[in-house]
């Protein structure tokens, strides 16, 4: 029970993994920055079950990569934020749609319409306000961790292919001094 609470490695250790599974792919700075920025956007949108879908094919369609891209949307997307990201999504959809006037004193009951799962009754009150809401913070965040992402694996590549060369340099140094002279 200790361990759920306050974990013995800290919590920091899952993000500090996620870092460098992204660093460590072998595509191009750019194909990882999108499919890290598609599985961010795809995050925001309030259709959970099909978000790596999503995700897959925007990153498809951007030439990314489809690990980061999974990467980004179980880093991103996952129960600890999905509350933050519907109370935002749909305080913001509420105001670009303008709606405050037109749900006052109208309730909507959700556990009756997710129990029906009738789409068309749950569109308008529940998905559009959310779905037109995902896309301004998801824009902005995918945006900026495209950047960040990019940025950061093009400074990683360079530094460890300087690595690896180093290292090749030294090691056919030091065969050639082990090879006898004729």
């Amino acid at each position: 029970m200790r361990e759920l609470l306050w974990p013995r490695k800290g919590f920091l250790r899952p993000i500090r993994y996620l870092t460098m599974r992204i660093l460590r792919l072998s595509a191009s700075p750019h194909a990882v920055a999108a499919g890290v920025a598609a599985g961010v956007f795809v995050s925001w949108t309030p259709f959970i079950g099909v978000h790596f879908v999503m995700a897959f094919v925007i990153t498809y369609f951007l030439s990314g990569n489809m690990v980061a891209a999974a990467l980004g949307c179980a880093a991103f997307g996952n129960p600890l934020t999905y509350p933050f990201i519907w109370g935002i999504t749909w305080e913001i959809g509420h105001l670009l749609l303008s709606r405050e006037d037109h749900l006052a004193g109208q309730t909507v009951d959700l556990a009756a319409l997710f129990h029906k799962l009738n789409f068309t009754e749950l569109w308008r009150p529940v998905l559009e306000p959310m779905l037109i809401g995902a896309i301004p913070p998801g824009t902005v965040t995918a945006v900026a961790l495209y950047a960040l992402t990019f940025y950061t694996v093009k400074g990683f590549q360079a530094r460890r292919r300087t690595r690896l060369m180093e290292r090749a340099r030294l090691r056919l140094a030091g065969s050639a001094g082990d090879m006898p002279s004729v």
